[in-house]
């Protein structure tokens, strides 16, 4: 496939080769969130390119026989194919699905050392394999985790200018309402993206054939791809155990509470057979987990439960994918989205949360009385983030702002199919503004 979609990774790897003193670099990611074909886009900005794929070309897990120092990696790589051409300061070197051979990171520390050569290795399912590599070059590499396109690289596929998505932010920041267009405009690409979801081939298939022909059977082929992954290198786990989670998502996101419980994986199940799993599929990039705080306090990351989380797809088009046919239909005619108990809107705003690099938590109390679907937080405050399916109640997040023992809340966070507004106590903001979230939160006065 030409590459054709603009990325926010493209912008980052030119400013990464300006900087004179820039690290071999690591991208990581899932399987088809388009890491390679970004990174050989920006080859070109290069007189020599040297792409290795230890996939397709195994015999190259041989070139580290010998040590890790760049003139033996290179003599080894040209013995094996001597048309390449090595140029000091104007080549980029790629070690692409490194997860074949993972201790090809030790040699990132001597190409830095050496400094002749810029290197990037990329793969997927590093979170898995990170753990094995005896060194992995701390303090010579930079770290940069791809995900599938977010919501503001979906409207560039699309063909908007940034001008025109930049007024979304302005809306934000102005309080002021959209237009009817706009918010139209808006909602049905919002509503696009959450049924075809991020994947780069998916989105290119889509914004260039106009329709939603062969989408589904892509997306089911991806989903296919990550089960054989785990059949794969699930090494030391039952994979069926990890198969028997990963088939149940759908299942979890479809209760009304949506956490994740082993009992309803398989009857019987006991917590300590299915250890590992769910870390499995978290560091393969194929999950996002949700952890339920302690309390709705500051800190967030001291302040949660280990044991007690949610679990979303990363890619929400494929949460849709994974639904039984006539659902998918549904969705796609009827945009009947609200029937899934809020679980595609809380799926797609956990997506979009981390995409900005938020980590995702939510709390619900013993009793029940009182939940809410995720917490962001500015510098001194905790943020509720109440996803709404419908425009129902919303009693528990004005408890966790009006109540005096909830004191690192000053103010919520609606999220909804309802134009901008401010209560006094809440910010009422459409789902398509979340991917501006972090952003506007640093002009908010508290």
């Amino acid at each position: 496939m030409e590459y054709t979609l603009r990325r926010k990774l493209d912008s980052f790897l030119v400013d990464w080769k300006a900087n004179p003193d820039h690290l071999p670099l690591i991208i990581k990611g899932a399987r088809q969130v388009g890491k390679t074909s970004s990174i050989t886009h920006f080859a070109k900005n290069y007189k020599s390119f040297i792409s290795i794929n230890f996939i397709e070309e195994p015999q190259y897990k041989r070139i580290f026989e010998k040590g890790f120092k760049p003139d033996t990696v290179i003599r080894e790589i040209s013995f094996l194919n001597s048309d390449w051409e090595f140029i000091p300061h104007d080549t980029l070197i790629l070690f692409d699905e490194m997860q074949e051979c993972p201790d090809c990171t030790t040699s990132l520390k001597f190409f830095k050392l050496d400094g002749r050569f810029d290197v990037i290795c990329s793969g997927s399912l590093l979170g898995v394999h990170y753990k094995e590599i005896s060194s992995v070059s701390v303090g010579f590499k930079e770290d940069y985790e791809m995900h599938s396109l977010d919501f503001e690289e979906f409207l560039w596929a699309k063909g908007y200018k940034q001008e025109q998505i930049d007024s979304i932010y302005e809306h934000m920041v102005s309080q002021t309402p959209f237009s009817n267009i706009e918010y139209d405009v808006w909602i049905e690409n919002f509503r696009e993206y959450m049924t075809i979801g991020g994947m780069p081939a998916i989105v290119d298939k889509f914004v260039s054939q106009k329709n939603f022909s062969g989408v589904l059977a892509a997306q089911k082929k991806i989903l296919q791809d990550y089960e054989d992954d785990i059949t794969k290198y699930a090494e030391g786990l039952d994979k069926e155990k990890i198969k028997n989670v990963y088939n149940h998502i759908p299942v979890f996101l479809g209760k009304e509470n949506k956490k994740f419980q082993i009992t309803k994986v398989a009857t019987g199940a006991r917590s300590r057979e299915y250890v590992g799993t769910v870390e499995w599929l978290n560091d393969a990039g194929i999950i996002n987990r949700c952890y339920c705080l302690d309390q709705p306090e500051l800190p967030l990351k001291g302040n949660y439960k280990p044991n007690d989380f949610k679990i979303y797809y990363r890619d929400t088009g494929l949460l849709i994918a994974s639904l039984d046919d006539e659902a998918q239909e549904d969705l796609r005619a009827n945009k009947n989205f609200n029937a899934y108990k809020g679980a595609i809107y809380e799926n797609v705003v956990a997506d979009m949360l981390v995409k900005e690099g938020y980590g995702l938590y939510y709390y619900k109390n013993e009793k029940s009385t009182l939940e809410m679907d995720f917490f962001v937080r500015t510098a001194s405050s905790l943020v509720p983030v109440e996803v709404k399916a419908t425009d129902g109640a919303t009693v528990s997040l004005n408890n966790l702002i009006t109540k005096e023992n909830y004191g690192d809340v000053k103010f919520g966070i609606k999220l909804a199919n309802k134009n901008i507004g401010f209560n006094g106590k809440f910010y009422t903001i459409p789902y398509f503004c979340t991917f501006m979230l972090k952003r506007w939160l640093k002009t908010i006065k508290e």
